[in-house]
């Protein structure tokens, strides 16, 4: 029987070991956090998830939530004018429905499902001499999570990571009481031009059904606004604040929200990154990395939890494929490389893009989407694909060539 150890107990993480359990490896999971520990902390993500990494987790038996959280039946574009009101305003069906289910739920469900399956869960830091331990001990180690010397083992690839400093200022707060979508719910996403950009979804949580706002601003900008939040009952006024003085439309549905618990917040940046593949140990050993310890987007494309579950799923099929031969340094580059150019580039490229003042071709048809709901129909489809948004979006001819002509935006 051949082993894998996993450094990182998230999303990635679990999908894989659970995977590869249900696939007769022996699998070890080692994490900083039982649990009840991540059931009863703060909030860590938006977690939005879309058609196809929904289906890697059905392909596993791990859709536990899909009678229970809200679905995602479709997404909402708003434009802010300079007058303060919605300048464009649309909104298309999705194909299948996404949702979004707090880690703080997920995890911890994961977690004894992956020790149902006979797997082995070690609670505890993990530095590099743990990581040097179990690289002796299994065939094949994988690092789903680390911060200070476990990130250190995978080095920058400053060719793929256009930006070397946070391009957004981030905040959440989860909240009960907002007025729902109509007729269905949805996720509305909403720009102002100069300030940022704000979203926000249903989902399930700790407590029940609740929304989760997403704040995106522009450093130096007004909405980065949270260093002086100092309590939750401050995060929440300064949401509301930001509601009213740039998106109205989205204020007139939050009259009565209130925060789901005193850890229902969450503010921070970091800069979107890609490290490469393979880390080296001070032994010579060799471990591979996985979602965002390798890709890490921005959050304002929503793709954290769509890629964890994407490279997961790459990664189960690249180590069954593998048979009995080595996991050697090729075989580790080549896993990741062959979902770099899948997915994972033109994933990054469009999640980096959009953190950019958008060019002609993408204010074009944006605009035409309010209008032409083909347009605002196939622009919502190719969230759950990346991808497919080359090269129409960021090219006025491939985009006609698909639309017909488009009245370029003022």
């Amino acid at each position: 029987m051949r082993s894998i150890g996993i450094v990182g107990g998230g999303h990635a993480g679990l999908q894989l070991g659970i995977g590869l359990r249900q696939r007769g490896y022996a699998v070890t999971i080692v994490t900083d956090r039982a649990p009840d520990d991540v059931r009863n902390g703060r909030i860590m993500s938006s977690q939005g998830m879309q058609r196809t990494a929904l289906q890697h987790e059905r392909s596993l038996g791990l859709a536990f939530w899909d009678d229970i959280a809200p679905k995602h039946d479709f997404i909402e574009f708003s434009l802010g004018g300079d007058d303060g009101q919605r300048a464009v305003h649309w909104r298309a069906p999705v194909p299948s429905p996404g949702n979004s289910v707090c880690q703080r739920v997920k995890v911890p469900r994961w977690t004894e499902e992956f020790v149902s399956l006979g797997g082995t869960l070690e609670v505890r830091p993990a530095g590099i001499e743990d990581i040097e331990a179990l690289t002796r001990k299994h065939d094949l180690v994988i690092v789903a999570a680390g911060k200070g010397e476990i990130a250190k083992l995978f080095e920058r690839d400053a060719a793929r990571s256009p930006y070397d400093k946070p391009m957004r200022a981030l905040a959440l707060t989860y909240v009960a009481g907002m007025e729902p979508t109509h007729p269905s719910r949805g996720v509305t996403f909403n720009a102002m031009p100069g300030v940022g950009e704000y979203f926000v979804m249903p989902a399930v949580t700790t407590t029940g059904e609740c929304e989760i706002m997403v704040f995106e601003g522009l450093p130096g900008g007004p909405m980065d606004c949270w260093a002086d939040v100092k309590n939750p009952a401050a995060h929440l006024q300064r949401s509301k604040e930001i509601l009213q003085k740039f998106f109205p439309w989205e204020a007139a549905r939050c009259q009565r929200i209130e925060l789901t618990e005193s850890n229902g917040t969450l503010a921070g940046r970091f800069p979107p990154v890609v490290r490469k593949p393979v880390g080296v140990l001070p032994s010579g050993s060799l471990v591979l990395g996985i979602a965002d310890v390798v890709m890490l987007n921005d959050p304002l494309t929503g793709q954290g939890s769509n890629n964890a579950s994407k490279f997961a799923h790459h990664y189960l099929e690249r180590i069954v494929l593998r048979g009995a031969a080595p996991f050697d340094r090729d075989w580790m580059e080549n896993t990741f490389e062959s979902y770099w150019n899948e997915r994972g580039k033109l994933t990054a490229e469009w999640s980096n893009r959009l953190l950019l003042p958008p060019g002609p071709p993408m204010q074009a048809i944006l605009h035409a989407a309010e209008h032409n709901p083909v347009i605002a129909r196939h622009f919502v489809e190719c969230f759950d694909d990346p991808p497919r948004f080359f090269p129409w979006l960021f090219d006025m001819g491939a985009a006609e060539g698909l639309f017909g002509p488009l009245q370029q935006a003022a």
